[in-house]
């Protein structure tokens, strides 16, 4: 009897898929309860799948199941790296007697935010607009369709079950009062997002910047940099907002801002002194205490701050820092295809911080003969002293000091600073390590793509360069969409979810950040394509404003717009910005206007707040100072625009072509056997000069 090779194939993939489903049982029986989560592919997901809850996933079958049952969602947000979030779990949600309560009365559905920001956005702004406040955990009860009613975010156990109670009581008795509440606040989310924007189309000037600038300095903390009090959140876009207008206005408390705020996080807990990388916020106003998770998004976003500021201000400690931040992402955060991972936990054993915390027994043992002056140099049982026996490290004080009180040379100290480090890493290897969150997210990366291309600028590794491309092909190969579309996630080799407003603005951003170091038109094509996309499905004619979910979203009550500036920039900043650069490009007027109508609808909220609209800040100072277009055509063009890239010209875009190009700006301006610079502002373009000196010259 012949058997075919089609034949062997599906049985081998029986047997195999045989195999991996009786593994997948025998790991269940293991555990006492196992709910639907299991199927899911979400880090977070997965360490709720076997509380005794009767977790689902958010998806259209779920939210049918409560209309069908008629139940009441009880919807509860997280993250991987959320330590608070553990907290509850282990409280409440492992609990048997609050699970069969959470079950009879609810449909539970639980999210990852990072996941599902689309889902996190409708019930935050609910449990903002409930509570005055919102966190993580999120826990938000809606009616069967969908509309919240209350929430809130941690409950401590016996709170939790009150109010499991009272709520399911509510829906029994007065069903009513509860729909009533419900238009209200559905009412109140929609409004949330039209309360940011000014009526009428305001032009801008540079007195708006001046204004931004002087608001932004009332809050500043002049003693430890960041915003005033705690707890202190880096806020990368805010400090790159100063940076850009230091540098185009030479103003000196803006730079001095920027560097007071960069090197006080840096000498701080918030910094990994041994492994680098930052945390994603201190607990006190000093940045010596750290929540101790790390979230791609913040040192992608660092990265940029601190190369950028190292090319106008060249300190060598902003080197350092981008160094060993890019380091760890390569170490902890990257894998073989090269994507990068989400996040580490904050917690290991059940524990916050125990993976980076240091008694002063273990940090004398790293050091050895050296001890004293490596003390000496974390503030060890001193100023970096954390809680009991254990110091959070910090740069307790400056090489020059430790040279002079120890009597040795900077690069004698600087040798045993790096050679402890390398011990207390080795040691640090052995511990038992945060839970990763190895989910790909396309706008999360994509802003590690811009890191690392700012850094090869900054520096000109050409490892770095590899990385992003490397990345941004994962991106383009893998995370794009049949109909020319992003995916959000990719994960167990699978994207899944249409992406949303912030994957096609930051990708796009990153995209064009991929053409200004490789100068390959392929990436300002894609840049354009994915531009295109988010004005098909996600602009709003009417507001002016892009929706954060496309028009083929449906699952939701209703549409968000996200508009101010947070730990992100907003995803409508950052499409106006990218938007602006294309239109620049590419000469497109449609690009330029929703660009300026854009900025127009925030003005007034922008000039008063500008914590919350720096990215936008940086859009505004590219309409009200001249912004240049540096085309550079010939056979030298591209060690010329390294030259170019030793200033730091933030109101700059740099193109350059040694062959003949048919982007606009380059076209009926090729000449044989020279390469020429043009400067290019404000829809015209001067004498082409020879020399990167000329073209700076022509630039003042």
């Amino acid at each position: 009897m012949k058997i075919s090779v089609a034949n062997i194939v599906v049985f081998l993939f029986l047997t195999l898929f045989a195999q991996c489903q009786s593994q997948i049982n025998m790991e269940n029986k293991k555990h006492k309860y196992t709910n639907h989560l299991i199927n899911e592919t979400s880090p977070y997901l997965l360490q709720h799948a076997h509380n005794p809850v009767d977790w689902h996933a958010w998806n259209e079958e779920t939210l049918e199941k409560a209309k069908r049952e008629n139940k009441m969602l009880l919807i509860s947000i997280g993250y991987a790296a959320c330590h608070w979030c553990h907290v509850m779990e282990h409280e409440s949600f492992e609990d048997v007697e609050v699970a069969e309560l959470m079950n009879d009365n609810f449909i539970c559905i639980k999210v990852d935010r990072e996941e599902r920001p689309d889902v996190d956005q409708v019930y935050m702004s609910a449990v903002q607009i409930i509570q005055g406040s919102g966190g993580w955990p999120l826990n938000c009860f809606a009616l069967p369709d969908g509309r919240p009613v209350y929430g809130g975010t941690y409950f401590r156990k016996e709170q939790w079950k009150i109010v499991l109670k009272q709520v399911s009581g509510l829906f029994k008795e007065r069903y009513d009062d509860l729909v009533s509440q419900a238009e209200q606040i559905t009412e109140g989310i929609g409004d949330s997002d039209l309360s940011f924007l000014t009526e009428e189309d305001n032009p801008f000037e540079k007195r708006d910047a001046v204004t931004m600038i002087d608001n932004f300095s009332r809050g500043f903390d002049r003693v430890n940099g960041g915003r005033q009090g705690a707890p202190k959140f880096p806020m990368p876009n805010n400090y790159l907002f100063l940076l850009h207008y230091a540098a185009i206005t030479g103003d000196k408390n803006a730079i001095e801002e920027v560097e007071l705020t960069l090197g006080k996080m840096s000498e701080g807990g918030i910094y990994d002194q041994v492994g680098g990388g930052f945390a994603r916020y201190s607990v006190d106003g000093q940045w010596h205490v750290p929540h101790f998770e790390k979230m791609l998004y913040d040192n992608a976003q660092l990265v940029s701050l601190y190369s950028e500021a190292y090319r106008m201000t060249k300190k060598r400690e902003y080197k350092q820092v981008v160094e060993e931040t890019l380091e760890f992402v390569k170490r902890e955060l990257t894998s073989p295809e090269g994507a990068f991972s989400s996040s580490l936990d904050a917690d290991s054993e059940g524990e916050e911080g125990k993976f980076y915390v240091w008694t002063k027994a273990e940090i004398g043992e790293a050091a050895g003969e050296n001890s004293e002056l490596i003390l000496d140099y974390f503030g060890i049982d001193k100023e970096a002293l954390y809680e009991d026996d254990k110091n959070v490290l910090i740069k307790a004080k400056s090489i020059k000091k430790l040279s002079k009180k120890y009597d040795k040379t900077v690069d004698e100290v600087e040798k045993i600073i790096k050679e402890t480090k390398k011990n207390l890493l080795k040691k640090r290897e052995m511990r038992i390590r945060p839970a990763l969150d190895d989910k790909t997210l396309a706008s999360w990366n994509a802003l590690m793509i811009k890191g690392y291309a700012d850094a090869f600028i900054a520096f000109g590794e050409a490892e770095y360069r590899e990385a992003a491309l490397k990345n941004a092909l994962f991106i383009k190969n893998k995370m794009q969409m049949p109909g020319g579309g992003l995916f959000h996630i990719y994960k167990n080799g699978k994207a899944t979810i249409p992406g949303f407003l912030e994957d096609y603005g930051l990708v796009s951003e990153a995209y064009i950040a991929m053409y200004e170091i490789t100068f390959d038109e392929m990436w300002l094509t894609e840049a354009k394509r994915l531009a295109d996309y988010a004005i098909a499905h996600f602009y709003d004619k009417d507001s002016g404003l892009f929706y954060f979910t496309s028009d083929e979203s449906n699952s939701l009550i209703t549409r968000k717009m996200e508009i101010t500036d947070n730990v992100i920039p907003s995803s409508n900043s950052v499409i106006a910005n990218s938007l602006f650069l294309l239109g620049d490009i590419f000469e497109n007027r449609s690009y330029l206007d929703i660009a300026e109508k854009m900025l127009s609808k925030v003005s007034e909220k922008l000039v008063k707040y500008p914590s919350s609209f720096s990215n936008w800040g940086i859009l505004l100072l590219r309409q009200v100072y001249p912004f240049y277009s540096v085309v550079i055509y010939g056979d030298k063009a591209y060690s010329l625009s390294d030259k170019f890239n030793n200033h730091y010209l933030p109101n700059t875009i740099l193109l350059a072509s040694d062959t003949k190009s048919d982007l606009p700006l380059f076209r009926e301006r090729y000449v044989e056997n020279k390469t020429l610079v043009y400067v290019c502002t404000n829809k015209g373009c001067k004498m082409p000069v020879n020399t990167v000196e000329d073209a700076l010259g022509q630039m003042e």
